[in-house]
């Protein structure tokens, strides 16, 4: 039960698109991420997936309705559950995520997964 420094975590790992678990709320992963370059559509059927930007530039294109939400430092946004999105970072963004323990991060239901997306519950810090 130590205080995790964000910027420590992020500098632990290199690797884009495979986020780290930092902590645990209640039944939910507390991740990290480094993102870079388009990933890929994905849905999660059964619970809602919360983004907060630590660094850089978020786009997250929806298909229903048909837009996509460019998120800023310190902005938050939450893809409703049931609803397809494309988490895209043109220039490279740092991210702290909710989601529950397990939730695969491609989603229940999603497009091929390209070699540099890593499908995974996360990882260990």
């Amino acid at each position: 039960m130590n205080p995790i420094a964000l910027d420590d975590a992020l500098a632990s790992f290199d690797a884009l698109w495979s986020p780290r678990i930092v902590t645990h709320v209640n039944d939910y992963d507390v991740r990290v991420s480094k993102v870079e370059g388009e990933y890929v559509w994905h849905v999660h059927d059964d619970t809602d997936e919360f983004f907060l930007v630590l660094d850089g530039e978020l786009h997250i294109a929806l298909r229903d309705p048909d837009r996509t939400v460019v998120l800023g430092k310190g902005d938050v946004f939450t893809v409703p559950r049931g609803m397809f999105h494309k988490p895209s970072a043109p220039h490279g963004a740092k991210l702290l995520l909710f989601e529950p323990t397990g939730t695969l991060t491609v989603g229940d239901r999603h497009d091929e997964v390209p070699a540099h997306v890593d499908a995974t519950t996360g990882h260990a810090l």
